[in-house]
């Protein structure tokens, strides 16, 4: 084939892929344009996951009326003016590229008036190319509509995740620019629903109990700022106590001069401060701003702008690490949180005022505390042991999944030791528990009759936008597994039953946990994603290590195991029991 000169829109459609990759990066470019632009006032709302409607209306200076048609070509900003300003670029935005990427493949509307011009501009775009323009009355400020996004490039619209999906991640990227610029204020609604909105009051700790609820954003504890002995490099911000940790890194959240950034080498250094303080496989909530002078680092790295690379990459790396780290070791007082009312409640300047009540909020704390456990005597249904209440004798149980044990007792209180014909077998009480919930939750599943606990007080809890969004879609899901969860205004829920196998527990760490794996599931399939939530409900209710047992639980439970079609695994694949056998002993006593 000849070598040929793409045409101009089809040249910005490919451009376009490299900055609009979904929805969440038209919300993110025009919430950055806005932040630019010195708006106080930013709302965002979106429809269909934002493949229907991305709107951000802002209050910041207007685009002047000779230039809109310019601002939506290729390569057209305000920002920079000579390669020299590319060595310390201080916008968020400076490449001149989003506004045309977004335009080339969608139908874009954008009203806007400039600070002192006596009537706004309204422009019309589908594809990139201007369908009308005409004068009309608008406030000072933009508003940018952004509708059926990708309609032109079906290939790309086919790939976007789904609803839920883009709604959360619309979601986080609205938080994290709150988070970093209080001063803002941020409104995002979905489907004409609120489900986020910060104060604009300038002081983080209203963002922060927005995005994490007034219980945990009480106990993040604040970064000293970090700066000294030559260093440019400032931090601060806040983390969570080791006592306060998630399954995922997704709450580790990096500001470099107010860019939202990903960085693995300073996500690490975050990690490694909570070395031995967590446990393993755990992640701590942090919120870190670095600050350093920005011709120390280069923003321009990627069109998606979340990549940066710094000049002295060792010694950000130091000075983050370091903050964490001494900020966790002084065990610094948790910053006080007042719910005053500047906090839970306010106006809202833009039409359509919303209010916020004061509502509990939501825990992720993980706690040992587990009451009372007591394990069921009667006899399992096929199968096992048959005994009564009186126990003259130590009972024999096993038979043909199991070999034939007496319990002799328990070790470290988590494990139970039983002997059998040829030698002793460790028993992990806790998997052992799990296979058993596990077998009987999928045997009352498979039957329909999952047995559910309805609660005498309901319980109510708060979620961030992200994670409400989650659960919101989910609600049928759980409620076929024995929750019933309904909303209760913005991110909030009421529990009024859990299954009957977590009724010792506090309902919402209940369903925090199942929360947390269900955003461990990208896109999940439906039977995959159901048997996730009931491995965590049996592991949630199983008795715990470091819980002692009777004699008379413990043989409970050796007989139960043994009625399990699979009783030497628990539902994640970790071995119920070992056998030492009587060579093996004999051989550790130099008796063979």
């Amino acid at each position: 084939m000849a070598i040929q000169v793409l045409p101009e829109q089809l040249a910005s459609q490919i451009a376009a892929g490299e900055v609009v990759e979904r929805p969440a990066s038209v919300v993110k470019e025009l919430i950055e344009n806005a932040l630019d632009a010195g708006a106080r006032t930013v709302h965002v709302e979106v429809r269909g996951g934002g493949s229907e409607l991305v709107q951000v209306a802002d209050d910041g200076a207007g685009i002047p009326a000779e230039d809109v048609s310019i601002a939506f070509q290729r390569h057209a900003t305000s920002k920079l003016h000579s390669a020299e300003d590319l060595e310390a670029i201080s916008t968020l935005g400076f490449r001149g590229e989003a506004l045309a990427a977004i335009a080339a493949v969608s139908r874009l509307t954008v009203v806007t008036r400039a600070v002192g011009a006596a009537a706004g501009t309204r422009l019309v775009l589908e594809g990139g190319r201007e369908a009308s323009r005409d004068l009309v009355g608008a406030p000072q400020g933009t508003v940018i509509a952004v509708e059926n996004l990708f309609y032109n490039v079906p290939a790309r619209r086919k790939f976007l995740k789904s609803t839920t999906t883009e709604k959360r991640l619309i979601d986080e990227f609205v938080t994290r620019y709150a988070l970093a610029y209080p001063g803002a204020r941020f409104r995002l609604s979905h489907d004409g629903r609120v489900t986020f909105q910060s104060q604009g009051s300038g002081d983080l700790a209203d963002v922060l109990v927005g995005v994490y609820g007034a219980e945990i954003a009480g106990e993040l504890l604040a970064l000293e700022s970090a700066s000294g002995r030559g260093s440019t490099v400032s931090v601060s911000g806040y983390v969570g106590p080791p006592g306060l940790h998630w399954a995922n890194r997704n709450q580790i959240t990096i500001f470099v001069n107010g860019r939202w950034i990903r960085d693995n080498r300073l996500t690490y250094a975050i990690v490694q401060a909570y070395h031995t303080l967590l446990p393993t496989g755990r992640y701590p909530v942090a919120v870190v701003f670095v600050r350093l002078p920005y011709e120390q680092v280069d923003v321009n790295v990627h069109p998606a702008k979340t990549e940066v690379r710094f000049r002295d990459a060792d010694a950000v790396f130091g000075a983050v690490q370091r903050a964490v780290r001494e900020s966790l070791i002084s065990g610094g007082a948790p910053r006080p949180v007042s719910l005053s009312q500047s906090q839970i409640g306010g106006d809202w300047r833009l039409p359509g005022g919303w209010d916020r009540n004061e509502r509990p909020q939501f825990s992720r704390h993980e706690t040992d505390a587990q009451g009372s456990f007591t394990l069921d005597w009667r006899p399992p249904p096929e199968g096992g042991a048959q005994y009564g209440g009186d126990r003259p004798e130590p009972a024999l149980m096993g038979g043909e999944k199991l070999p034939i044990m007496r319990v002799v007792g328990q070790v470290g209180a988590s494990y139970i030791i039983t002997e059998g014909p040829d030698g002793i077998f460790l028993i992990d009480q806790h998997a052992a528990h799990e296979r058993i919930l596990y077998e009987q939750f999928m045997a009352a599943r498979a039957a329909q009759r999952i047995a559910s606990q309805g609660l005498v007080a309901s319980a109510t809890v708060q979620l961030p936008p992200d994670q409400a969004t989650l659960l919101q879609d989910r609600l049928g899901l759980l409620e076929e597994l024995g929750f019933q969860v309904e909303p209760f205004g913005p991110n909030t829920f009421v529990v009024r039953a859990i299954p009957a196998l977590l009724s010792r527990l506090d309902p919402a760490k209940a369903l925090a946990a199942v929360v947390e794996d269900l955003e461990n599931e990208k896109e999940p399939l439906a039977d995959k994603l159901e048997a996730r939530i009931i491995l965590r409900v049996c592991k949630s209710a199983a008795v715990k290590a470091g819980q002692a047992l009777s004699l008379a639980e413990m043989e409970a439970m050796i007989a139960q195991l043994e009625a399990c079609q699979n009783p030497q695994t628990c539902p994640h694949g970790r071995p119920t029991l070992i056998h030492l056998s009587a060579s093996q002993l004999a051989r550790q006593f130099g008796r063979a």
